[in-house]
């Protein structure tokens, strides 16, 4: 039997604060998932709800992080691989660790598993759209924020000392 974790994530407050949260319905998907595998049983549970995917500063992942260093978990599951991160250079940095302690990592819904080649190739090809989906919206917030300056509109924040927001 693999020792597994299950990790979620949600990337603002509002999200995580609902009745039946995001990190809710996908660790449920997981859990079904390792319920239908022979080999896998849950070590733990990890959640972050209300932290970005942007960076690794994630108290949970550095939890799962060193749980995985002190040989505890052998597979990591997540419910989408933008679940664990949206940046590339900090996928491939968390899938040399996981290979380094000998962790496969799942993506349920995408259906892949980097223990096999083609998983691996799926999993780049997906992290590549996430980061892409990510930047692409990070555009289009830029490009808004300065559409609303040029009208002469506040974006947002504490006015200025000697102005009021109207």
């Amino acid at each position: 039997m693999k020792s597994c974790a299950v990790y979620t994530r949600v990337s603002t407050s509002m999200q995580a604060e609902k009745e039946y949260s995001s990190c809710e319905a996908q660790k449920d998907k997981i859990l079904m998932y390792v319920k239908s595998q022979e080999d896998l049983e849950v070590f733990k549970e990890y959640s972050d709800p209300g932290f970005t995917a942007s960076n690794l500063e994630r108290p949970a992942l550095k939890e799962l992080l060193r749980d995985i260093t002190e040989g505890k978990i052998q597979a990591v599951l997540t419910y989408k691989i933008d679940r664990l991160t949206r940046s590339s250079k900090d996928f491939y940095s968390l899938i040399e660790f996981f290979e380094k302690h000998g962790v496969s990592y799942i993506s349920v819904t995408e259906r892949f598993d980097t223990s096999s080649a083609s998983g691996r190739l799926l999993r780049n090809i997906m992290l590549t759209f996430a980061q892409f989906e990510r930047e692409m919206t990070a555009e289009r917030i830029k490009d808004k924020f300065e559409q609303r300056a040029q009208k002469g509109m506040w974006n947002g924040g504490i006015p200025p000392m000697g102005y009021k927001s109207e």
